[in-house]
């Protein structure tokens, strides 16, 4: 551990520059929302059956989305149909791709600047402010086993095939792993996700690293799998994570799914995770100056800043330098002064949504 405590100045720089505000979870749930309203309306008006139901996964339903300076947000929305309502005119099954086209066409509206794009995995509706929501298109088998109970399975529309997933699966995994830090005694909400949201922003600190370095789910089960929790001491349970997962990716690139057996995540010579750990080496060669005997405070922050690409922590007055700021202040002389006959209620920061 680092004898100089940087916990408050990497909270401070998670709550104001790594969450998003709840102004931007709110544009985004409305966009969710909306696109849910204006598919549903386009499938009747079409006369195809509606969705079972939908779900929100990914980062959006982990809770580990950050900020990004460029608005580069997406909200993965799954829609879920009965496989008997994905059906052409003469009942025959829908094709992948098919059902991904029924799921394009419904979503159009002449009011949007951008139509929806097939993708290989989803459908995208792209906004002009950056948002973009993808929206998985399942079905949902229905089959009974050996006790006649019903068995129910998830196929995604992906390329020309159904393919057996289920995104909520993945979201379930990683809840659960908070939940098991939990009940393990953090008693200052989840470390376990604050790292998880700090690494996904140090590995696109850099716009040059956002199209090269590996995926969201990657970087979460990489931390889950290798996660130091460390008290109230985010930066060095940061550091110590990091350094773990360095130590398996000098191994193999290959990241397991962490739900489906046997498939994996990435392969040996996958190129974003290599990058992602060309990023971690660097980093953590930055953070070796907080092993020097004579490390200060100012070089400690300097380090943070380097690996963020910031001036956040450099900027940033610790809470100990405020208060003895404050203590130094003058005292207020009441004699000549009129005060309010009841208390002024202060003003209360819109705050940040965890």
């Amino acid at each position: 551990m680092s004898s100089i405590d940087c916990h408050s100045e990497m909270k401070g720089y998670h709550a104001d520059e790594v969450i998003l505000s709840n102004a931007d979870q709110g544009a985004m749930r409305k966009r969710r929302d909306n696109g849910r309203t204006r598919l549903e309306s386009g499938l009747t008006k079409a006369k195809h059956p509606l969705p079972k139901y939908f779900s929100s996964q990914g980062s959006y339903a982990m809770r580990t989305m950050v900020e990004d300076d460029q608005c580069d947000y997406d909200i993965d929305d799954g829609v879920y149909f009965e496989k008997s309502d994905l059906t052409d005119a003469g009942g025959n099954y829908l094709g992948a791709r098919d059902a991904r086209l029924r799921i394009r066409n419904a979503l159009k509206d002449e009011r949007l600047a951008y139509d929806a794009e097939v993708k290989t995995n989803c459908v995208r509706q792209n906004y002009p402010d950056g948002y973009h929501i993808d929206i998985p298109v399942y079905r949902i088998l229905r089959t009974k086993n050996i006790w006649g109970d019903e068995v129910v399975e998830y196929e995604l529309a992906s390329g020309n095939e159904w393919v057996k997933s289920d995104a909520r699966a993945v979201t379930r995994w990683y809840n659960d792993a908070v939940g098991e830090e939990l009940k393990a005694g953090d008693t200052d909400k989840s470390q376990l996700r604050r790292v998880t949201k700090l690494t996904k922003k140090m590995a696109r600190s850099r716009s040059a690293w956002k199209g090269k370095t590996t995926s969201g789910i990657c970087l979460s089960k990489l931390v889950v799998d290798y996660f130091v929790g460390i008290t109230s001491r985010d930066d060095d349970a940061l550091r110590e994570t990091w350094k773990a997962v360095k130590s398996r990716l000098d191994v193999t690139f290959e990241i397991d799914h962490p739900v489906l057996q046997g498939k994996k995540l990435s392969t040996w010579d996958d190129d974003g995770v290599s990058f992602f750990r060309d990023c971690l080496v660097d980093s953590l060669k930055s953070l070796e100056v907080l092993d020097e005997d004579e490390c200060s405070r100012e070089k400690v922050r300097k380090a943070w800043d380097g690996v963020f690409n910031t001036t956040y922590f450099s900027d940033r007055k610790s809470i100990k330098q405020e208060e003895a700021a404050s203590l130094l202040q003058p005292a207020v002389v009441a004699t000549g002064l009129s005060f309010p006959g009841k208390a002024v209620t202060p003003n209360k920061s819109s705050g940040f949504a965890r």
